[in-house]
């Protein structure tokens, strides 16, 4: 099955993902509606994770907390299970990436607390609506994914790197790609930086940190968003006993429509 089939309803794709028939990457997979970063938490760093996220809404906008001993986001998704509807998931042990897995339900706790982070992804398809092609879609891979220079803002234990995404975009479309993600702050909004990688700290563009190298052609300039595996980036930083989290470019796809976000 290939991403195209999927351009169906979130509640048939979680049920392809939940059977394990498919598990690709999820950009351009249900189109109009809200996908999500995923972070997983013990109870005891929960609090200090909500701060972190509220201290850094461009990196992390929340869009739900599942509380410990439930694994339903009832709010974004009723019906599904965290567990098990998520593409891929990364575990990460006191800041060490040690697995990356299909499904939760062999290693979950009725202590760990989920969190619902919008995912630039869910802007893409007003991005394509509005004839700005995305690169990562033509090429059927997974969109580059870097850790920058920008700090976040700490808040308890957790501080680090903001990882952005990068879309190739026509030096005449720019204008036009900020004004239709700005619409979208809770899936990450507008863009942090425009043009030079190295001004934010990305020495070699066509080697990203996570996801994959896409092609930049004549009369385009990279165009980078906040990132929601920014918090993967702060485990490997700050090396908390447990962090699980999506696999990169595997989001957690929610019933919740892109225009339930937007602004004007």
């Amino acid at each position: 099955m290939t991403t195209q089939t999927l351009v169906t309803s979130p509640q048939d794709v979680r049920r392809h993902i939940r059977s394990g028939v498919w598990r690709g990457v999820t950009s351009g997979v249900a189109p109009g509606y809200v996908q999500a970063n995923l972070a997983i938490l013990p109870k005891e760093l929960a609090f200090d994770f909500l701060l972190f996220c509220q201290r850094n809404p461009k990196p992390c906008p929340l869009l739900e907390v599942v509380e410990s001993g439930s694994v339903e986001p009832s709010l974004t998704a009723p019906g599904s299970d965290i567990r098990t509807d998520t593409p891929g998931y990364r575990i990460y042990e006191n800041g060490e990436f040690v697995a990356e897995v299909d499904s939760l339900v062999p290693c979950w706790r009725d202590d760990l607390v989920s969190f619902l982070l919008g995912c630039s992804f869910s802007f893409e398809t007003a991005m394509t609506d509005a004839g700005i092609p995305m690169r990562h879609q033509e090429m059927g891979c997974n969109v580059s994914m870097y850790i920058t220079n920008i700090e976040t803002t700490p808040a308890g234990q957790f501080a680090g790197p903001m990882v952005v995404s990068m879309r190739p975009v026509n030096r005449e479309q720019i204008v036009r790609a900020v004004q239709v993600t700005s619409r979208f702050p809770a899936t990450h909004g507008a863009p942090v930086h425009i043009g030079d990688p190295g001004a934010i700290g990305i020495q070699d563009i066509s080697r990203p940190d996570f996801g994959d190298p896409v092609e930049i052609h004549p009369g385009e300039e990279p165009v980078f968003w906040a990132c929601g595996v920014t918090p993967q980036a702060v485990a490997l930083n700050c090396k908390p006993s447990l962090m699980i989290t999506h696999a990169p470019g595997k989001m957690f796809i929610t019933d919740r429509r892109d225009a339930d976000y937007a602004v004007l």
